[in-house]
């Protein structure tokens, strides 16, 4: 008996070590959100280099790449199923606009086709992120 009742006191202590080690600090939280800010602006200013459709396109990369982040900063810092959630809509945003840019590089009726594609591929991953929750 007495072990049994050790043994659940240990395992008690290391989960409750185990959640105290993944729990993010509003310190930890602000950092690594400035740190996102600063690498879209990294990422935003090696965009400059390009030229049309390119530099569009790299724009809307750094852009999502940033939305993604913060939603998945969001969901450690904070982990709920709204927030799981907000961060499949924010991939699913992310790869539409993207998609959609890059569209643009096609003409006429190849366009319109590719960003219909665009736009069901968005659809369809949104209905799943909220089918998680």
């Amino acid at each position: 008996m007495y072990m049994k009742t050790l043994t659940a006191i240990t395992l008690c202590a290391a989960s409750t070590f185990a959640m105290a080690q993944t729990a993010m600090t509003k310190a930890e939280h602000d950092a690594a959100k400035d740190r996102i800010e600063m690498n879209y602006k990294n990422a935003k200013k090696a965009c400059d280099a390009l030229r049309d459709n390119a530099k569009d396109v790299c724009e809307e990369e750094a852009e999502g790449k940033e939305k993604v982040e913060k939603a998945e900063l969001e969901h450690k810092y904070k982990p709920t199923a709204d927030n799981a959630r907000k961060v499949d809509e924010a991939k699913a945003d992310a790869a539409y606009e993207i998609a959609e840019e890059k569209c643009e590089d096609q003409k006429g009726d190849a366009e319109k086709v590719c960003k219909a594609d665009a736009k069901a591929a968005h659809e369809r991953a949104m209905k799943a992120a909220k089918g998680k929750a």
